[in-house]
């Protein structure tokens, strides 16, 4: 605790040296979560034999919830654990899930699953809050220090999104794993892979200062009683007994639709009773923060068909003209990997713009970023120049489509995370970023719907003519996403005046 919270705040040069930490214990806990995402909606359709529709189905269930139990998470963290305290509670979390698949994912995937859930739930919205704390308000360097964070997000997703499905494929060390234990290593991949982002933020957590301590604590910066140990204890106890309750709803998606038609309108209430304590000013900010939420809806809903159509797509639908990469694995990671290289120049980008005063402010980013990916799905569409007559394509050409729907991804998502925090009132600043997920939550929802949408290939049908049905529908959606950033660019002065001094 030696450092002050302004003594991290006015750190020298373009990033403070504790984003480093975080950027590790993140990195490993997305492998997990990637590695995760990246097996699901092949595992149900190979080994659980599910139909490709209700895959997707699941898939958008399973994704909705993940990002909807963030909001609690993230609530839970502002009034009772503290960041530290939830992100700890988290990991350890979905360590528990995935070693339940890892031991068996045929008989306990739902189980292991509604664990990695609820533990995403408590870690997820708290690592990315701390981040924003590293800066003062206004910084102008937090954009480049939440690109760079987004980055050590990518390098996990990058590794867990190739080697997770890889070893359950038997695309990578088939000749060293058993075909009987591929899947189970795979799933206990993401376990190891957990505990080493634990063990990171528990040895370097000594530099944030003050920051994420739980509510209460003597060294905290706002001043308050001691929080009651039987809060801390019932917070622990309650996310226990969500389990089996998430595991229930994402088995039975109908549920799911239930949850997410009563969720959203309950969350506005409540944010609706929070803007009414305080100032006016502080309410423009958080009416502005809104109008980013329910556009990054429409984004996620279009963006995560990579986890749910894309990935039959890939399966079924393209070759191996990359490298001899596998297809699923290059779905699952190419994003990934341009991030990773990305992510900083174009940080260093908005830097440069700044520093020269025409930096475009944050609602054109995201209309830009809505453009990008849009011209993306406009590329998969493409797809059709390369095609042959049994409906295999070229991946070398869809790897070219990631390339433009990251730099899309790249406009929006860091810079939302860094928004949050920019447009929160201190007391809320977890709530914020769980709203940030919850919108996640529903574009994953939209996602899955899309997705079940774009399954619709008749009894019968050829590969090829299920190529056809898939990138006609990717053709709309890039012609969504085109006309959703223009409506953004046009409205850009109007936001730009509710967030009043935030840039």
């Amino acid at each position: 605790m030696s450092l002050t919270l302004d003594e991290i705040q006015n750190f020298k040069g373009k990033y403070p040296k504790q984003i480093w930490s975080l950027f590790f214990s993140e990195m490993w806990e997305r492998f997990c979560f990637y590695g995760m995402r990246g097996m699901l909606v092949f595992f149900m359709i190979s080994q659980l034999d599910f139909h490709e529709k209700e895959a997707n189905l699941q898939y958008g269930a399973t994704q909705a919830f993940v990002y909807a139990f963030t909001f609690v998470g993230g609530l839970f963290a502002d009034k009772i654990l503290g960041f530290r305290k939830s992100l700890f509670w988290g990991g350890l979390l979905m360590i528990i899930g995935s070693l339940i698949l890892a031991t068996d994912p045929h008989q306990f995937f739902f189980l292991g699953i509604a664990f990695t859930v609820v533990g995403t739930g408590f870690f997820k919205p708290n690592i990315s809050s701390m981040v924003g704390q590293l800066y003062k308000p206004n910084d102008p360097r937090a954009d480049a220090g939440f690109s760079l964070f987004y980055a050590g997000i990518n390098l996990g997703a990058l590794l867990g999104g190739y080697l997770c499905i890889a070893i359950g494929k038997g695309e990578l060390f088939s000749h060293i794993i058993a075909e009987g234990i591929r899947w189970n290593i795979a799933f206990g991949l993401a376990a190891i892979v957990m505990v080493i982002s634990l063990i990171n933020f528990v040895f370097t957590q000594r530099s944030l200062g003050t920051i994420g301590l739980q509510p209460g604590h003597p060294m905290s910066e706002t001043k308050s009683a001691p929080m009651p140990k039987w809060k801390e204890y019932g917070v622990y106890v309650l996310s226990l007994v969500f389990v089996p309750i998430i595991m229930i709803m994402v088995a039975k998606t109908e549920y799911t639709d239930y949850f997410m038609w009563t969720i959203g309108p309950l969350t506005l209430i409540y944010l609706f009773y929070e803007m009414t304590k305080v100032s006016p000013s502080e309410r423009k900010k958080l009416w502005a923060a809104l109008v980013f939420i329910l556009f990054s809806i429409l984004f996620w809903g279009i963006y995560e068909q990579s986890g749910g159509s894309l990935s039959i797509f890939a399966a079924k639908n393209l070759n191996k003209d990359l490298l001899g990469l596998d297809p699923n694995g290059v779905n699952n990671s190419g994003g990934a990997f341009f991030i990773i290289f990305l992510a900083p120049l174009i940080g260093l980008l908005w830097i440069w713009l700044h520093k020269r005063k025409i930096e475009p402010n944050t609602i054109i980013k995201f209309g830009l970023g809505f453009i990008f990916l849009g011209l993306g799905y406009y590329v998969l569409f493409a797809t059709k120049l390369f095609v042959n007559s049994l409906g295999v394509t070229s991946l070398n050409f869809f790897t070219l489509a990631l390339l433009i729907i990251t730099l899309g991804e790249l406009c929006l998502s860091p810079i939302g995370l860094s928004i949050m925090t920019k447009l929160s009132t201190k007391n809320l600043q977890g709530m914020m970023m769980g709203m940030w997920f919850l919108a996640s939550a529903y574009g994953q929802y939209v996602a899955g719907i899309i997705g079940a949408g774009l399954a619709t290939a008749k009894e019968g049908s050829t590969n090829y003519d299920a190529f056809i049905t898939y990138i006609n529908g990717y053709k709309q959606l890039g012609l969504y996403a085109v006309i959703a950033g223009i409506v953004l660019i046009l409205i850009s002065p109007f936001v730009k005046k509710l967030m009043q001094d935030v840039k």
